[in-house]
């Protein structure tokens, strides 16, 4: 995919579950563009430093913690401002996605499925998205929250219930900051993508799956990375509260 050929901003950036996949790829949009980032991780701390080792540039920062709960939002954002000097764009990409069909899976796993979906893809993503935006408010300066949500929230995870409805939850909490945040200079929007060329969905990427866009292919997570770039600049102000489609017309929302 083509640059969106930013010019440097130094702004100072935390990136959600970072690790690998996608969170590395947008920890590495970033650092290009010439911005500082803390990159964040939940367990995988080794692929997080791999992250960090990669990103061109200098001053950025990792910073581990379980945001599932709300100390430890608050203590991730905590350290990610301390150790950038601020914040200015936060990105929220943190996120579990363990199948649990409906029809196959014990109450007693479907009950803490749920609870670890909805407490970090949820919450956690609420969690952060009100401590940024109480920086940046501190701040005096304008600043973005760009949220990954997901084609799910609108076709439907018959494997993956949770991930969907919290997905989905993800999109109108958007929607919601948007218009709470905007007369802060805050712009808030959400991506939706499709399948995307990952570790983590590696084995559920068949050929079945690529067909589904008529491109015969999923994403990169660079393409996604490159929007999410757009959407936190200075430019996209006016897309604030949008929530943008990126599954190669799989998907077709009416």
């Amino acid at each position: 995919m083509t640059s969106v050929n930013l010019e440097p901003s130094d702004r100072r950036v935390l990136v959600s579950g970072a690790s690998r996949g996608l969170g590395r790829a947008l920890a590495r949009a970033f650092a290009a563009n010439g911005d500082r980032v803390a990159v964040h991780y939940g367990s995988r701390e080794d692929e997080a430093r791999a992250t960090l080792d990669s990103l061109a540039g200098e001053g950025h920062v990792l910073v581990g913690g379980d945001i599932s709960g709300p100390d430890g939002a608050a203590s991730v954002a905590e350290r990610a401002i301390e150790g950038l000097g601020g914040l200015d764009v936060l990105v929220n990409n943190a996120a579990v996605n363990t199948p649990h069909p409906p029809a196959s899976t014990p109450y007693e796993e479907w009950v803490r499925q749920w609870q670890s979906h909805v407490s970090v893809n949820l919450l956690g993503t609420a969690h952060l998205s009100h401590l940024a935006a109480q920086r940046m408010i501190g701040q005096g300066t304008a600043g973005r929250i760009v949220n990954i949500g997901s084609r799910g929230a609108f076709k439907g995870e018959p494997d993956h219930p949770a991930y969907g409805a919290t997905k989905a939850a993800v999109h109108a909490l958007g929607q919601s900051l948007a218009v709470a945040l905007a007369p802060h200079g805050i712009g808030v929007a959400s991506v939706a993508p499709g399948f995307i060329e990952t570790e983590r969905v590696a084995h559920r990427l068949t050929d079945e799956v690529r067909a589904q866009s008529p491109f015969g292919r999923v994403a990169s997570a660079e393409e996604i990375a490159e929007a999410v770039l757009w959407l936190a600049s200075p430019a996209a102000q006016w897309s604030s509260g949008t929530v943008l489609d990126l599954n190669g017309a799989s998907y077709l929302r009416t």
